[in-house]
């Protein structure tokens, strides 16, 4: 019996979200991304009305506004849109337990089990859909294939609100008459080297000699020639295996620049601050604390370590982001900017082996103090509680720590 394997993507996924929030803006342009008061950063997401007016993901504000004068902006919110993922993926579930997150808006979905009791593919394909929007206000486009790469490119295929089917009998009719840029990892780079050799749809790249592709584009031209001749067997991994994103960050560039250990050990803890508390309210723990930092002459670098448990105390990644630091910095110059990230991400009901000479009632202490934290902020504001360490400099502690917030998606061979 062959799989069925399902891909849904939510369409424009952050701009349909705020436009649930935002009903004053029915029938008018709307991006999400950056800071449109300070005027800095690029466009996240955008609707239909504004893609249809130019406006494209990566633009600048000042240039999405120029094709688009009456674009309305929308400061991002990752933890509302990882609760939409959240409830996405409870809908999901009632369908496969094999549901693999390929970011925030879309996953796949192994239902060949459930297509004895559910109806086959479409069937449930199109159950999902009307929940989606008859529970959640939002649409999704789904594609129906044999395979992964397929039903992720019948997703593609018709949006908004669209099902298309990918089956054994039909990619060859359906999928080879399609760009080859379509393809998953088909970047411009990749597109730019078949075109030379005349390869332009699907088609053309499945039908071309295995080796010459692998000649040209390395182990990935076999990779690719397997996706085009629909050869991809990857399983669709089980749900709660990994979290939905790879990675939660935040950086700033500081008031005045960092000169010494303690002006870069306080931002640190405010950025840990942030970044553990991202973690905490959207479920995840961190296996990997990553730092960045930017000199005043615009050097930079990034280090990171694997650290033994996973985590989100506050404490364990500023601790560990701090080592990291005072391994790796030299002092040659003052710093501009600092950044940390948490990756590897699992949930945080993942289960491991604690190191038999941790206290297992202290970490749980930690925990239980940050949630309180994580409380009073919550009721009174991110300043009403502070730790004593950020009163040693109080230029250096107003850091905006929820400033650049990013998240970082799965790529799929991760």
């Amino acid at each position: 019996m062959g799989r069925t394997i399902l891909h849904s993507d939510i369409n424009c996924c952050y701009a349909s979200i705020e436009h649930l929030y935002h009903p004053e803006l029915a029938g008018k342009p709307l991006a999400v991304g950056g800071d449109p008061e300070a005027r800095h950063g690029i466009v996240l997401t955008a609707d239909y009305l504004a893609k249809k007016k130019g406006v494209k993901t990566g633009m600048a504000l000042w240039q999405a506004k120029q094709v688009c004068p009456e674009l309305n902006f929308i400061s991002p919110r990752m933890d509302l849109y990882l609760r939409f993922s959240r409830m996405a993926h409870e809908i999901y579930g009632e369908y496969t337990d094999l549901q693999e997150p390929y970011g925030i808006d879309e996953s796949w979905l192994d239902v060949t089990a459930s297509s004895t009791i559910k109806g086959d593919g479409e069937k449930i394909a199109l159950e999902i859909s009307n929940r989606m929007k008859s529970e959640l206000g939002i649409t999704v486009s789904i594609g129906v294939s044999f395979n992964k790469i397929f039903a992720k490119l019948g997703s593609d295929f018709k949006k908004p609100d669209g099902i298309t089917t990918m089956h054994e009998d039909e990619f060859r009719t359906k999928a080879w008459q399609l760009p080859v840029s379509d393809l998953l990892y088909v970047g411009r780079s990749a597109n730019q080297k078949l075109a030379r050799f005349g390869i332009k749809t699907i088609g053309d790249l499945a039908k071309t000699d295995e080796g010459l592709l692998e000649s040209q584009l390395g182990k990935m031209g076999g990779i690719l020639w397997a996706f085009a001749n629909g050869f991809d067997d990857s399983p669709v991994k089980v749900e709660n295996t990994h979290a939905p994103i790879k990675s939660i960050g935040n950086s700033t560039t500081t008031p005045r620049d960092l000169e010494n250990d303690e002006d870069v050990k306080l931002v640190l803890y405010i950025l840990a601050e942030s970044v553990a508390a991202r973690l905490r309210e959207n479920g995840f723990k961190c296996r990997v604390v990553e730092i960045s930092v930017r000199d005043n002459e615009l050097m930079s670098f990034t280090r990171q370590h694997k650290i033994n448990n996973a985590t989100n105390i506050t404490g364990e990644i500023a601790a560990e982001a701090y080592r990291i630091f005072k391994e790796n910095y030299d002092w040659r110059k003052p710093i501009r900017s600092v950044g940390v990230r948490g990756a590897d991400l699992v949930n945080d009901n993942y289960w491991e082996q604690i190191d038999l000479f941790q206290s297992v009632e202290l970490r749980e202490k930690q925990m239980k103090m940050d949630g309180a934290v994580d409380d009073i902020r919550r009721q009174f504001g991110f300043y009403s509680i502070q730790r004593g360490l950020m009163y040693r400099d109080r230029i250096l502690s107003k850091v905006n720590a929820k400033e650049d917030h990013t998240v970082h998606p799965h790529g799929y061979f991760g």
